[in-house]
């Protein structure tokens, strides 16, 4: 079980040994212009994308456990290709995503085993999610303001830039 720690959660009071770690990133209302299809981690241009994106931009063993919670397409990889679109995350549209989300979350797991994830999550997007099934969450509802405690947790998987 795990409990809500100074805007984490996390099961242990200290690291727990990664077998990778796995990044959840709410989607960002900016996006880049066009209509052609870009990997979804280069379409969003708000939030903490261009952070996010430079520490893992040239590392695909990264990118492939990084993961978007979107509004409009639910859970996307880093690399899956999606054209620019509008769509504001409603209580109601968080609620009817919930069960494709989570669906979406085990099958990931099941092809790519981690023992803890980061989520960088809104509160309506981590309802959307839910809590996921590993030992280890961390939860930063504001990577933006709190980034140094983003980039601590990607340190200890050894997800160096």
């Amino acid at each position: 079980m795990t409990t809500p720690t100074a805007g984490r959660m996390t099961a242990t009071a200290r690291p727990v040994a990664s077998t990778g770690g796995l990044v959840v990133i709410g989607c960002s209302r900016r996006k880049r212009a066009g209509t052609t299809p870009v990997a979804a981690l280069e379409l969003y241009q708000g939030w903490c994308f261009p952070q996010l994106r430079e520490r893992i931009a040239g590392r695909p063993e990264y990118r492939s456990r990084t993961l978007i919670l979107s509004a409009r397409h639910g859970l996307l990889g880093a690399d899956d290709q999606i054209t620019p679109y509008h769509q504001v995350l409603t209580p109601e549209r968080a609620l009817s995503q919930r069960d494709i989300v989570r669906t979406a979350l085990v099958g990931h797991l099941k092809r790519s085993a981690a023992r803890e994830v980061l989520l960088l999550l809104e509160p309506l997007y981590f309802e959307m999610l839910g809590l996921p099934p590993l030992p280890v969450v961390h939860l930063v509802s504001d990577p933006v303001t709190h980034w140094p405690q983003v980039t601590r947790v990607l340190d200890g998987w050894g997800w160096t830039a």
